[in-house]
């Protein structure tokens, strides 16, 4: 696997599967654990989607639900509608994110092969997180149109003005790739209160969910959801500490890791580690991001998914990454002990070797050298 994993037969979907701790390696145990997590996750669709979107249709009709202990003006911290309104801010963060994944890939504007049944069932009454948000956002476009008098939406693609393209949506009954990744991160987020959604994790989904839905077994594509979603929260146990602000400084934190990458740079090249600390480059402008993000934001989505075979295969994944971060700086150290500030900054902030081979190849020597 660390060597790249061969595209064709499903196995890359498999190796990841398997390096991410969500099959055993006993392969007996595999087609019933698999039936068992996706049932669960099922299950976690219908407590978290399905049944607030109900119990938010049946508000509205019958009056007997309408009681004076819950409605949507209830202050109570545990009042269902509350938890609601709650629930929607995390989901237009979510949504203002996948809708943005990829943009010069069609792959997640397209519609899936596999769409939830369960959720886009016509007879359905509910209201879906596609409905809740188009509600919410109109709301709030309502809001900011009274405001300021203006009509203009801002719009997160980088669009025309007045472009809406990003709602337009697909006709009943099919939903694109990126609302199967936003369920994914909805469901993580309800799940995980302690993190719920930082901005980000969705480039952490992306290129699993890819993976998985485009994988040439058909039974692995028609699953991508559940089995992204088991094996994106094994891999947040461990990085999640990137992604929570009050540990940034402790030992387990994104900002001890950062100077990490320095120190490990001071050990295998001083000259270059020098320069940065003359010029005042510190980590945190460009080693934050390739960090906390795996580098999936520094490649083309291919060229991450190579990055990531390495990466999960080595038992110690991030004493790896951070050698493929000193990599990426000593190939380019002639650049970077020439360039002032400003020229080494948009080096490290728009890297420019696209070859990740290259790359591995150098982290693997920094790796042997030690």
């Amino acid at each position: 696997c660390s060597a790249g994993i061969p595209f064709d037969g499903g196995l890359r979907c498999l190796c990841w599967k398997i390096l991410l701790n969500y099959l055993p390696l006993e392969k007996a145990l595999w087609s019933s654990l698999l039936k068992k997590q996706r049932d669960l996750y099922s299950q976690f669709l219908k407590e978290m989607i399905i049944q607030p979107g109900i119990a938010k249709a049946n508000l509205g009709v019958s009056r007997e639900d309408v009681t004076l202990e819950d409605h949507p003006l209830n202050p109570n911290p545990d009042s269902r509608w509350n938890t609601y309104f709650k629930d929607n801010e995390v989901l237009l963060q979510i949504d203002k994110d996948v809708r943005r994944l990829y943009p010069d890939m069609a792959f997640f504007q397209r519609p899936t092969d596999y769409p939830c049944l369960l959720i886009l069932d016509p007879q359905n009454e509910f209201e879906t997180l596609r409905k809740r948000v188009e509600q919410t956002t109109l709301k709030s476009q309502t809001v900011a149109r009274n405001r300021s008098g203006v009509t203009n939406v801002s719009s997160p693609l980088k669009t025309s003005p007045n472009s809406l393209s990003e709602y337009e949506v697909l006709p009943n009954g099919c939903e694109a790739h990126w609302e199967v990744v936003e369920r994914i991160l909805f469901i993580y987020a309800k799940l995980n209160p302690g993190i719920a959604y930082v901005q980000g994790m969705n480039e952490i989904v992306g290129p699993l969910y890819y993976t998985f839905a485009t994988d040439p077994n058909s039974e692995w594509k028609e699953h991508a959801e559940a089995d992204t979603f088991f094996c994106f929260t094994n891999l947040m146990a461990e990085i999640r500490d990137n992604f929570i602000k009050s540990l940034d400084d402790s030992q387990c934190g994104i900002t001890y890791k950062m100077e990490k990458v320095y120190s490990t740079l001071k050990e295998k090249d001083v000259e270059l580690y020098l320069k940065l600390q003359e010029q005042n480059i510190k980590p945190q402008f460009f080693a934050f991001r390739w960090l906390t993000l795996l580098l999936s934001q520094e490649f083309l989505l291919p060229d991450v998914i190579r990055i990531w075979d390495s990466l999960f295969a080595d038992d110690k994944r991030f004493d790896f990454l951070l050698l493929v971060c000193c990599a990426m700086l000593t190939l380019i150290r002639d650049q970077l002990l020439e360039g002032d500030f400003t020229l080494n900054m948009r080096l490290l902030q728009d890297y420019p070797i696209s070859d990740v081979h290259l790359i591995l190849k150098k982290a693997k020597e920094l790796q042997d050298s030690k």
